[in-house]
């Protein structure tokens, strides 16, 4: 499994300033990385989120039921990016400090209220959007699982078949990065079946 190598000692700030120049609220730090893995930053998630594209690390799990079903998340309308859109079955930030694993059953427990599944390693990739550029960690769990999706995080939350996903892609009913994940991996979910 892909890890993260954090320095000895507090890796540098990012400074707190947005690419407009406007000052950034820092709630949460995130590690900054190289595609490798190494640290070589913090920088605050607004930072991230402003137009920098500092690499930053983030976790996507991909739950599938026995009847090759994918369950997919809708992400809340509190959301600052894509609110609305079907997305992963859990995704969120790797924090500064955390590891990888961490940060897995960190996100499945406060989204999904999930925490008990083996998580299987697909790969990993870098991730660029408009806004900020994440080093993508992407692991898939297959099971009965109760999943109760916390409503801060997820309107609602269902599985679909492979078909239905294939029917709604590019339709604006999915995030990007979930439907040219879903497209990368495909073969593999299938395969862990």
């Amino acid at each position: 499994m892909f890890e993260l190598i954090y320095p000895i000692g507090p890796a540098p700030l990012f400074p707190g300033i947005k690419a407009d120049g406007g000052d950034v609220t820092c709630g949460e730090y995130l590690p900054v990385v190289e595609e490798s893995g190494v640290v070589i930053g913090r920088a605050c998630r607004d930072y991230c989120h402003s137009g920098t594209k500092l690499l930053h690390p983030v976790v996507h799990l991909h739950v599938l039921d026995r009847q090759a079903r994918l369950y997919l998340q809708k992400r809340s309308d509190n959301k600052d990016l894509l609110p609305g859109r079907w997305d992963t079955s859990v995704g969120g930030h790797v924090d500064y400090g955390e590891y990888i694993a961490e940060a897995l059953m960190r996100e499945a427990a406060e989204e999904l209220s999930l925490t008990r599944f083996n998580p299987i390693y697909i790969g990993s990739y870098t991730y660029n959007s408009g806004v900020e550029a994440e080093l993508v960690n992407i692991f898939a769990a297959v099971g009965s699982f109760d999943l109760r999706p916390n409503p801060d995080e997820i309107s609602e939350g269902r599985f679909w078949t492979f078909e239905e996903i294939d029917g709604f892609m590019g339709k604006d009913v999915f995030t990007p990065n979930f439907e040219q994940e879903f497209r990368r991996i495909r073969h593999k979910l299938l395969s862990l079946l």
